[in-house]
């Protein structure tokens, strides 16, 4: 059953992607053809590392009305839940040296303020993003082991710490630290992948604002992580998103903390520099 299972949700996705090229318009076909097919001999390269920053929209312009309203309002994101958790965690003493971050780091909504833009970043030639800064701190700085990726706890202040952002643009540039990895996840964005032979360039470029299965294909800019979409039901970061597309091209998966993950999202948020963070956003 798994299997059939698979084999349907491939065959839908591959349905889908034909669907949003077929309604493409005749005018936009005829200029540049082999640009506008997935996959076709002699297909233009996008130069998605450095596309127009006046054509980029945030998911959010994309979202019905009643998504944008339950993102504005604390009172229904459900995201607040994790925030308050995150807020609360802030403050509460952990590990051997029975610190919190607030004993350190004081008041969030100054400390924090404009943090979340700035990352991820290279330190030591190591990608850190906001989970694996508060892991660091956790660690080094409390005596407390590291939460795992994906857990409530670590959401809660990945979250509570980024809405400290909220209508920053993000920061990250290119730096003779990063440009290696940079460069790096310029190239997966780039790379197919899976047995259906896609990449992120191939939707999120070439295709976005086209729909497959129902739903709009958004530019994929990281600005509103960690969010609650309400195909889970919860909180999640952009590496789960990231790995559900691994998944959907039917890729081997990469593991969670992967370096292949770290340069792809350092590259989108790279490419989303000058973008405003949401944090904590809702996506279908």
């Amino acid at each position: 059953m798994r299997i059939a299972a698979r084999l349907l949700l491939a065959a839908s996705l591959c349905s889908a992607i034909c669907t949003a090229l077929a309604e493409q318009p005749a005018a936009a076909a005829s200029a540049e053809p082999a640009s506008r097919v997935m996959g076709a001999p002699g297909a233009r390269k996008v130069d998605s590392i450095d596309a127009s920053r006046a054509e980029r929209v945030s998911g959010y312009a994309q979202m019905s009305r009643d998504i944008q309203a339950m993102q504005d309002d604390p009172a229904v994101n459900p995201a607040t839940f994790w925030l308050l958790d995150g807020q609360t965690l802030w403050e509460q003493p952990a590990g051997e040296k029975k610190a919190s971050c607030s004993s350190c780091h004081g008041d969030a909504a100054q400390s924090m303020k404009g943090v979340a833009a700035r990352y991820p970043l290279v330190r030591e030639g190591r990608i850190v993003n906001l989970e694996a800064a508060i892991n660091d701190c956790r660690t080094q700085r409390q005596g407390a082991p590291a939460l795992g990726y994906e857990s409530k706890p670590l959401l809660a202040l990945t979250t509570y710490v980024a809405s400290q952002s909220r209508g920053m643009p993000i920061v990250v540039e290119e730096t003779p630290d990063n440009r290696e990895r940079l460069t790096a996840g310029r190239a997966r964005f780039d790379q197919r992948l899976g047995q259906l032979n896609l990449s992120c360039a191939q939707c999120h470029v070439e295709n976005a604002g086209l729909k497959l299965g129902g739903s709009v294909i958004p530019q994929g800019h990281p600005t509103g992580y960690p969010l609650y979409r309400l195909e889970w039901q919860s909180v999640g970061s952009l590496a789960r998103r990231l790995r559900n597309c691994v998944s959907g091209v039917r890729a081997e998966m990469w593991p969670a903390g992967s370096q292949e993950l770290l340069e792809l999202e350092l590259y989108l948020a790279w490419r989303a520099r000058g973008m405003t963070i949401e944090t904590p956003a809702v996506r279908p």
